[in-house]
């Protein structure tokens, strides 16, 4: 009883802290033309409410798909329908075809950020809550740690409410087909992971991982016995959900075309904004943008993408344990966001909802990726207007982490995990290369707070335009990369060693 009454208190801090950031700014507000993201979630509300289902991906007089047009998959059109059916009930003002672009008032900001936090407390918040006492190892103050942790995760709340978003559904679809996964339920991980799928394109960061998994533990039990019906279950369970999902546009080939189209539209280009991925990065140095047609651009990403994930997804395969799927969830967001074609600077949420899964496991590099993470979106943030709701988390989370999972404490060798580099740094004893990472996390800390304040408080040069926002990608690109290499160094390490410990609830 006690256990679930801190459950609750945790639940209700979330939702307090989410609701304090929705109180801010939000992308494109009082910025017109084009406004921003808010915009765009308002408008699909619009289209999706007015017109026919087989004009919502058509450019026509009624919708002009230069102004955000609709370039997700049916869920996420699905769920702008059921957004605007009750809009539209409220104030019809707010979806009114055409006349309602750029709409803003105080009370539709309300009914827009209502929508978020209901979506969160239906389908992110309650897989948390599972996974944390389901599948994370530990004492209940443990347990109930990890979830506040993970819930106060400053990166998805000023995202999804302050910049605005819904990226709580299709990662909590994710976590459901995790927590699934990671109780056997395998034929319904899959749907849940397909829903996430057709929410948001995005979720293919995560879909190897999956796929890799299933299939190894198929090949595990024998293909020619359970392997291959738990194949067939699991292939059903994909094909149903997609098919329902697309219902209403597979009558007509061309209407599923233009959808697959929107949802993955490749002539943006390499990158758009400053992004910390290899490309942004060495751009700044090499203009591959000059240099490359666009083709040559798409072609390089694909291959550098799939040789980044290759070496876990392999392992994976090979090793199909639960371990090895949250390790390879990591390694593959990561490395689509690091190499792969039109990579936006919110999609290392994908990677940062993995290392969340990791932070009762390992506390202290989960924290410093998840500190780095949120550090990467600071332009956009500033050029929102959220930079005290950004430092107010991200100190906040930084504490928490530190003080309830005791990060620093367990950043000594065993929690580490460092064997590994015993080969690579043999001059080090494992005591002084502990040491030496615990010295990077406080510079690094140093770094970014340097940083963060220096973009807020100063003017770039008239030159150099673009100096802050280039330095803040570059050094998280920096971050993001070593932790890229740290994690597919460990798991090809061993199994993690399961320390007993008593029970004290």
């Amino acid at each position: 009883m006690q256990t679930w009454s801190l459950v609750s208190i945790c639940v209700l801090l979330g939702v307090v802290v989410r609701w304090g950031v929705s109180l801010n700014s939000y992308s494109g507000a009082g910025k017109p033309p084009m406004f921003g993201d808010y915009e765009a979630q308002r408008h699909w509300q619009e289209v999706t409410y007015n017109l026919p289902h087989h004009e919502w991906y058509f450019n026509t007089s009624d919708n002009d798909l230069n102004y955000w047009g609709l370039d997700y998959p049916p869920l996420t059109a699905y769920h702008s329908w059921l957004c605007a059916y009750v809009a539209e009930m409220i104030n019809p003002e707010w979806v009114e075809l055409l006349r309602s672009r750029g709409y803003e008032s105080p009370s539709h900001k309300l009914f827009m950020r209502t929508t978020v936090l209901v979506a969160d407390m239906l389908i992110y918040i309650p897989a948390v809550v599972l996974y944390c006492f389901y599948l994370t190892d530990g004492t209940s103050k443990q347990k109930v740690s990890t979830l506040l942790c993970i819930l106060l995760y400053p990166g998805l709340i000023l995202i999804d409410y302050g910049h605005f978003q819904y990226n709580g559904v299709s990662l909590g679809f994710a976590l459901w087909g995790v927590l699934a996964l990671g109780l056997g339920w395998d034929a319904l991980g899959s749907v849940a992971f397909s829903l996430a799928l057709n929410y948001k394109q995005m979720e293919l960061y995560h879909a190897l991982p999956f796929f890799c998994y299933l299939l190894g533990k198929s090949i595990k039990v024998g293909l020619l016995g359970r392997g291959f019906l738990l194949l067939v279950r699991v292939a059903a369970a994909v094909l149903l959900t997609f098919a329902l999902c697309w219902l209403p546009f597979l009558s007509d080939p061309g209407q599923a075309l233009q959808v697959v189209r929107r949802i993955f539209p490749v002539a943006r280009g390499l990158f758009e904004d400053k992004v910390a991925n290899t490309w942004c990065s060495l751009n700044t140095l090499i203009k591959i943008r000059s240099i490359l047609s666009s083709d040559s651009q798409l072609y390089l990403s694909l291959a550098f993408t799939l040789l980044a994930v290759l070496p876990s997804s392999v392992r994976l395969l090979t090793k199909p344990t639960f371990w090895q799927f949250k390790l390879a969830l990591v390694n593959s967001s990561l490395g689509f966001f690091l190499f792969s074609y039109q990579v936006h600077e919110k999609s290392i949420l994908l990677a940062s909802l993995p290392v969340c899964l990791l932070l009762n496991d390992l506390p202290f590099m989960a924290i410093w990726f998840l500190q780095a993470s949120t550090f990467s979106m600071l332009p956009l943030l500033l050029k929102d207007g959220l930079l005290e709701p950004y430092v107010v988390t991200s100190l906040a989370f930084l504490f928490l982490g530190i003080y309830l999972l005791s990060a620093l404490d367990r950043s000594l060798e065993d929690d580490l995990r460092l064997d590994a580099y015993n080969k690579l740094f043999f001059c080090l004893s494992k005591k002084g290369l502990a040491r030496m990472v615990r010295w990077k996390f406080y510079i690094s800390m140093g770094v970014m707070a340097g940083l963060s304040i220096t973009s807020a408080v100063l003017d770039p040069p008239p030159h150099l335009p673009d100096l802050f926002p280039v330095l803040v990608s570059a050094t998280a690109f920096l971050h993001f990369l070593s932790i890229f290499i740290h994690f597919n160094i460990l798991q090809f390490s061993g199994e993690p060693r399961r320390k007993t410990k008593k029970k004290n609830n």
